[in-house]
């Protein structure tokens, strides 16, 4: 089979291959997965570049958040699935948890407790899309922040593919949304998404803001993923007791100090309003969620995402061997589109 493998920690242009390495066998409670589609994550390069919270031993196969595919074999006394089943894997490593294997690949083993089964009618690009950001987004605003129906809800990048998942999955449980972009240009298309308040921080006050739309004393509940002074701002913008969820730092999206990795927040607004800033991380979630539990959570994401509550954007399909241009799509700015590598002669269902 052919797989992407990077032969060291470095530039994904730099230190990916392509090679062909031997189709591998299914222990018990495992199935073999002949992948169809898989994204391209700007967390999966980090990982490559050895920014990420964890680190594969190299050389390893790219691609450590999710695919779609079937079922090509089944490890002896393996049930609850069968041979020929479209299945997506949620690929996502467990921390603390043992290593798992790549998605940049025609076919890669998976834990049957990590599967989840597709119907037909969800295409290849959202299906393979699924596990990660769609899943983010269910856990911020049902269980991390608990965000109760007419409560106001204060995210950053609302634009990125789980901010605009937040606004659907918001719209849909009676949650009002105030929506933070960094351009103008972007307002106009959050608000047709659904999104009930929009700040530019290009030519707007993010605190002020705030506070004339839900009152003087702010929201009681946000999440962050752009940190830096933006997440700073976002923290005075709390009510007293509110609550701050951090998953994201794109604003430190190029930097390589992890001392420059920082939100600057105010100690007295902290220490005298008792706000509470804490992080989220999907790979932390699966380490400490029961595999039912994990499951649980993906068929519901699969419910919402098919009967249209989210709606997840069409893909780009790459081939293998095209791997330097949709490492670059990744990591354009304001792209939109997710890189998929798409396998059976190029072509993905739609």
């Amino acid at each position: 089979m052919r797989a992407l493998v990077a032969v060291a920690a470095g530039e994904p242009t730099d230190v990916l291959r392509l090679e062909s390495r031997p189709v591998p066998t299914p222990d018990a409670g495992q199935a073999l997965i002949r992948v169809t589609a898989t994204p391209v994550h700007a967390s999966d390069l980090h990982v490559l570049r050895g920014r990420y919270g964890f680190s594969p031993e190299f050389p390893a196969v790219g691609g450590n958040m999710e695919c779609v595919g079937r079922i090509a074999d089944l490890g002896p006394q393996t049930e609850g699935l069968k041979v020929g089943e479209r299945v997506v894997a949620a690929a996502i490593p467990a921390v603390p948890g043992p290593p798992v294997a790549g998605t940049w690949q025609e076919y890669r083993v998976a834990d049957t407790h990590r599967l989840l089964p597709v119907p037909d009618q969800l295409s290849d690009s959202s299906a393979c899309q699924l596990a990660v950001n769609p899943l983010t987004a269910l856990l911020l605003v049902t269980r991390e922040l608990d965000v109760r129906p007419g409560e106001w809800l204060l995210q950053t990048a609302a634009g990125s593919t789980v901010g605009r998942l937040v606004i659907q999955l918001s719209r849909h449980l009676g949650i009002r949304t105030i929506n933070v972009v960094r351009r103008r240009a972007a307002v106009e298309e959050i608000k047709a998404l659904g999104g009930d308040e929009v700040i530019c921080t290009e030519d707007e006050d993010l605190v002020q803001r705030v506070a004339e739309i839900a009152g003087s004393a702010g929201v009681r509940k946000a999440i962050d993923c752009v940190a830096g002074p933006v997440g700073a701002q976002v923290s005075q913008a709390l009510t007293p007791r509110g609550d701050l969820v951090v998953y994201g730092a794109l604003s430190t999206h190029r930097q390589t100090d992890p001392a420059a990795l920082t939100i600057p927040l105010q100690a007295r607004s902290v220490i005298y309003e008792t706000k509470t800033v804490r992080g989220f991380w999907l790979n932390r979630w699966f380490g400490s969620a029961s595999p039912e539990d994990a499951l649980h959570a993906l068929a519901q994401v699969r419910g919402l995402v098919t009967d249209g509550v989210l709606s997840i954007r069409q893909g780009r399909p790459f081939p293998l061997e095209a791997f330097p241009e949709a490492v670059a799509l990744a990591e354009a700015p304001a792209h939109g589109t997710k890189p998929l590598f798409v396998f059976e002669e190029g072509t993905v269902r739609t």
